[in-house]
């Protein structure tokens, strides 16, 4: 359960500095190494969330990371080796098709990009840039996004695939497919009982999936004019976010934080999955070059402090 993070430059023979060290270790839930398969990562960090989704409660699973680190295998995959988009919603049609006796599901999903701080359709991306707005009961609703009813997951692996074909990928000198912006796949499970006498009960659970974009540095990348521009909105909203997670650890200190949700689009949009009646899910993705040892820790650091929120159903 820990990670042990090395700095490659130091010296192990240096007596001086050994009090100085920023050889630090991180205990999280669950820890993978190269090893793991795509069926394991699943299986110990989203599988449990089904139920909940079932039961009426919101979940979230969001990938982390500095770019080139995985992020979009995690959770798109490959034909061969399927993410967790698709394994998870393949479990909860299968829950779902073991519920249907009693009561009328749908399923629904919308498929999106933040990319410059604007909300872009992916299975619908001649729509143009979507807003935001609030609705009476204060959830966020995006005006205008095509939902797609289905409950078949091939067709869903067809349409990801199709949306993630859409996403503005552009190379950097770290990562020749970097994702530029931010992917969210929301499912919307609704269930009414088909008892008269219960009068109009309705389940709804969300569920959100999170490919973030990759968080970097200018100097690795080597990114100028509308390339630096992106990874400046990418950092922007990946800090608006780590604030949030920053204020939301530390709820219940001894002074009340402010959440700012409304820092930037993608806390905005996730405000009901990051405090709320939720249950997240963060998987942070790093990887073990000497290179990006800087991008490594600010992510086991973000990661960390991710794992101490708590929040009040």
């Amino acid at each position: 359960q820990g990670v042990v993070l090395m700095d490659p430059s130091e010296d192990a023979d240096e007596i001086l500095r050994a009090s100085r060290s920023r050889e630090k270790t991180f205990v999280f839930d669950m820890v993978f190494d190269h090893r793991a398969t795509q069926e394991e990562v699943y299986v110990s960090t989203t599988k449990s969330l089904i139920e909940g989704v079932i039961s009426g409660y919101n979940a979230t699973i969001f990938a982390y990371g500095p770019t080139g680190a995985g992020k979009t295998y995690t959770m798109l995959g490959t034909d061969s080796e399927p993410g967790i988009y698709i394994r998870t919603l393949d479990d909860l049609f299968k829950a779902l098709e073991a519920t249907t006796e009693e009561t009328d599901y749908t399923v629904s999903m919308s498929y999106l990009e933040i990319y410059n701080e604007v909300i872009r359709d992916l299975l619908n991306p001649s729509s143009g840039f979507l807003d935001l707005r609030e609705d009476s009961k204060g959830s966020i609703q995006i005006a205008g996004i095509t939902e797609f009813s289905t409950t078949n997951a091939q067709e869903i692996m067809q349409l990801l695939t199709k949306g993630n074909k859409q996403r503005t990928q552009e190379p950097t000198a770290a990562n020749k497919t970097s994702s530029r912006s931010h992917a969210v796949l929301q499912v919307m499970v609704t269930q009414k009982s088909q008892r008269k006498a219960v009068g109009k009960e309705m389940r709804v659970g969300k569920l959100f999936m999170v490919d973030l974009a990759g968080s970097e540095r200018a100097a690795q990348t080597q990114n100028q004019g509308k390339r630096m521009k992106e990874g400046a909105h990418i950092n922007r909203s990946l800090l608006a976010l780590g604030n949030c997670i920053n204020a939301l650890s530390e709820k219940g200190g001894s002074r009340a934080q402010f959440v700012n949700f409304r820092d930037s689009k993608l806390t905005r949009l996730l405000k009901d999955s990051l405090g709320g009646n939720s249950r997240t899910v963060m998987i942070a993705h790093i990887s073990p070059a000497s290179t990006s040892f800087e991008e490594s820790r600010m992510t086991l650091i973000y990661a960390y402090r991710a794992k101490n929120i708590k929040t009040q159903v």
